[in-house]
């Protein structure tokens, strides 16, 4: 099974054990949906897991997975609204507290997503910040504001800095952050979930101050032409940003 999923042991077990018991059955379900393109409903998924796994599921049981995790068939993306919605269940306490120092690496992180906007186009940037030193982790650029888009961006941290067990990740309460898979990875991981108030983003004032900086000294300060422009122009600030730009002692920004 593990070479199944291209996972650890360790993970499995981690996966298995753990407060998603579902999480690992979705792998393999989300490998299918994704090999056909997003266009299979949870019937040929079914068929699709015993042809490739060998696995014999209840399509009710792949049905009920692919609504927790919104694998929607392209079919039904096009027919009916965007439905994503925040899963009450998981929204967690302001663990942070605004308490944003941080004594070492991988203590503290926090993030959310922000506009790219250029000529009534838009792209989505995810990023997460370590508040130890407030570099930039990781981050995602997409055309989507998804629950994929934070995934990818935390799977991204998570391989870069390898050991997170015990970090604090802090976040709005964003149908994206309370989705089970954003749960189930952190759980994994070790890593504890702690979201801001409802309507209070000084609950989460370093990552709203990195993205009045971001777009001031992108956007504002340069003559952009296209969408594509702008996107190269933040990925080279990011670096630029992480690599040589001078920070304050006070706000580290």
């Amino acid at each position: 099974m593990c070479a199944v999923l291209e996972i650890s042991r360790r993970t499995y077990y981690k996966y298995r054990n753990g407060d998603d018991p579902d999480y690992l059955d979705y792998l393999m379900i989300k490998n299918i949906f994704n090999k056909s393109k997003g266009t299979y409903g949870y019937r040929r998924i079914t068929e699709g897991l015993k042809i490739e796994y060998g696995v014999i599921f209840n399509h009710k049981k792949v049905a009920r997975i692919m609504r927790k995790y919104y694998l929607k068939p392209e079919y039904i993306k096009r027919t009916r609204p965007n439905t994503y919605k925040r899963i009450e269940e998981n929204v967690q306490p302001n663990i942070l507290k605004r308490n944003f120092k941080a004594d070492k690496p991988n203590q503290k992180w926090t993030t959310d997503i922000t506009y790219l906007i250029f000529h009534n186009k838009r792209l989505y940037l995810s990023t997460i910040l370590d508040l130890y030193d407030r570099k930039v982790v990781a981050y995602k650029i997409s055309k989507f504001n998804n629950n994929q888009l934070v995934i990818d961006t935390l799977n991204q941290a998570i391989s870069k800095r390898k050991d997170v067990h015990g970090l604090i990740l802090h976040s709005d309460q964003g149908f994206q952050y309370t989705s089970f898979e954003y749960k189930s990875i952190c759980k994994s991981n070790g890593i504890t979930i702690s979201m801001s108030r409802k309507g209070t983003p000084i609950d989460d004032s370093p990552m709203e101050s990195w993205h009045g900086i971001l777009k001031k000294e992108t956007l504002h300060n340069n003559n952009i032409t296209s969408l594509q422009e702008y996107q190269k122009l933040v990925e080279d600030w990011i670096l630029f940003y992480n690599t040589d730009r001078l920070k304050s002692k006070n706000s580290r920004n």
